[in-house]
């Protein structure tokens, strides 16, 4: 449980600047954030370990009370929505096919700013064959191999989503509600430090769709999304040496695939065991999804501003 600081000086520098984290701050807040979950009537089951609970201080510039009702939304959204959030197995021959497909992979270099990049290549992605359920899991089983390392936490991340390939197969796989709850999901139950998002190639038919998912974001995380016309504009805003080679980089997309996948059996393990975590919910503390859409605990998805 003793935290002990594997950051460099330059990234220990941006977490003081950005986060307001500095070894007696960090120490006091884990410190707290622990005895708070030991002390949690609901809580059963949570991981304290200090890598686990600075996915949620990072995020929340070490407001010790935001970082608690993130961490109970997290649990939460977890248990509401089972098939997108548990049972995150590579070695599920869907998952795995996913995967391997291309769909979604993070990119091996970081960008400019040191963040690292997940990109999504929509078209990658069989909507016929595989549900959206699928999709919101593989994006569970990429995000939460990223989230304990610790450069990720402070530097945030970057998104880049290629639409070209999708159809309206795509778009009809998810209902409006599933849309408005997932991203509700994202903004304020993630520890996760959004920091770019960019598409390019986004098809006439998913352009409503888009519109409807821009509304529901706060205005912080709007401002960060980035929208090009095509590839060479990409280019100008991401140094395409770190993209696949596809799209003019320099490491073939298979090769990033293949990589990653050793990662994700290698954190097999841990990933599994992010289902033993378990927060108490009573019937009167959910909602279903067709009225109000997330709920959990009272209070835990009031509206939060995103870091």
């Amino acid at each position: 449980m003793e935290y002990k600081c594997h950051l460099s000086d330059e990234i220990q520098s941006i977490a003081h600047a950005e986060l307001r984290e500095d070894e007696n701050t960090r120490a006091q807040a884990l410190e707290q954030f622990r005895d708070w979950i030991l002390k949690h009537p609901m809580i059963k089951r949570c991981r304290t370990d200090p890598v686990f609970l600075l996915r949620f201080l990072r995020t929340k510039k070490f407001s010790v009370p935001m970082a608690q009702e993130m961490l109970e939304r997290y649990l939460t959204i977890r248990q509401l929505y089972p098939d997108w959030f548990q049972t995150l197995d590579i070695n599920d021959a869907d998952m795995e096919a996913i995967i391997d497909s291309g769909y979604l992979v993070p990119l091996p270099e970081r960008d400019e700013h040191g963040r690292q990049v997940i990109m999504s290549c929509a078209g990658r992605f069989d909507p016929y064959k595989y549900t959206s359920t699928q999709m919101a899991r593989a994006h569970s089983i990429v995000v939460e191999a990223l989230l304990d390392d610790e450069e990720n936490q402070v530097r945030g991340y970057t998104h880049v989503n290629d639409e070209s390939g999708l159809t309206m197969g795509h778009v009809s796989a998810w209902s409006l509600t599933d849309i408005r709850n997932m991203l509700r999901c994202i903004q304020n139950s993630t520890p996760m430090r959004h920091k770019e998002t960019h598409f390019i190639n986004i098809p006439n038919c998913a352009t409503k769709i888009l519109d409807f998912a821009l509304s529901l974001l706060s205005e912080k995380l709007r401002s960060r999304i980035l929208v090009h016309k095509n590839l060479e504009e990409l280019k100008a805003a991401i140094d395409p040496k770190i993209l696949p080679k596809e799209y003019g980089g320099v490491i073939p997309l298979a090769d990033m695939i293949a990589a990653f996948k050793k990662k994700l059996y290698s954190k097999r393990d841990e990933l599994m065991e992010l289902d033993d975590m378990y927060i108490e919910i009573s019937p009167k503390d959910t909602c279903s999804s067709s009225s109000e859409g997330l709920c959990g605990i009272s209070g835990s998805f009031r509206k939060l501003e995103v870091d």
